[in-house]
């Protein structure tokens, strides 16, 4: 088996921080903006070919009866966070994903805190045989997170100094790209334009809004072997995160 590729698009979060959000001492606004860039690799872990049973076919997960949406933790709204749903629906878990990644407030929760609530929406990536390549992806998959999608930290503290917040919600359309390597069928590739409504704090503690559109996309395993939420409502085979997408800046 080669290892699983997926194709090249330039999308990511363009990060900005303007309008009403001004530099801490209130005299002057600040105007700055992040283009995101990462390079999808092509390079990964090779693997192993897939365990077969005595017959000689592929080895199959338990069978597992779908689940009604519901959500991970309601309670994840306090700190200003989107819940994760509990579905069999790419559809409605793509778009829950895609506002997650953007949507938090800095008055309620560290970014640390935020970024360990989203890794709890992540499952391995079931193309790869081994467990160890599957952790190793999983791995790199939370690194991609941290560094090439949400937040940068020095914008997060800007915006924290304002006591700001971000709203993000994906457009009712979904845009799906095939998986390579693939065969179950049971991996989608989801984009949609996401809005952001940035909302922060001026000198005068009156607030200040202002929106910006970026198009965002996410990989998630809905079926097969995904691993639900330790000590949650989640089964095998509910959607899970696999993988958002930085910008490739081709």
């Amino acid at each position: 088996m080669t290892t699983p590729q997926t194709p090249r698009r330039s999308t990511g979060l363009p990060w900005a921080i303007a309008g009403g959000v001004v530099l801490v001492g209130g005299i002057a606004a600040l105007v700055a903006a992040a283009i995101i860039n990462t390079t999808t690799s092509d390079a990964g872990p090779r693997t192993s070919p897939p365990s077969t049973s005595a017959s000689g076919a592929p080895s199959a997960a338990p069978p597992t009866q779908p689940t009604e949406t519901g959500v991970v933790d309601d309670g994840v709204t306090v700190q200003g966070w989107v819940p994760e749903p509990i579905t069999r629906d790419e559809d409605v878990y793509i778009r829950a994903a895609l506002a997650a990644a953007a949507t938090f407030d800095t008055t309620l929760a560290t970014r640390d805190e935020w970024l360990a609530y989203l890794d709890t929406w992540f499952t391995p990536d079931t193309r790869y045989a081994s467990g160890v390549d599957r952790e190793a992806q999983l791995d790199q998959a939370r690194l991609e997170l941290r560094q090439s999608v949400v937040l940068p930290e020095d914008m997060w503290n800007s915006l924290a100094a304002e006591d700001g917040r971000v709203e993000a919600a994906a457009s009712a359309e979904i845009a799906y790209s095939p998986v390579p390597e693939n065969p179950p069928g049971d991996m989608f590739i989801g984009e949609a334009d996401v809005l952001l409504t940035f909302t922060s704090k001026t000198e005068g503690a009156q607030e200040t809004s202002y929106e910006q559109t970026a198009r965002v996309r996410v990989q998630v395993l809905c079926g097969g072997e995904s691993i639900p939420t330790l000590g949650s409502a989640q089964q095998v085979g509910d959607c899970k995160v696999v993988r958002f997408f930085g910008a490739d800046g081709s």
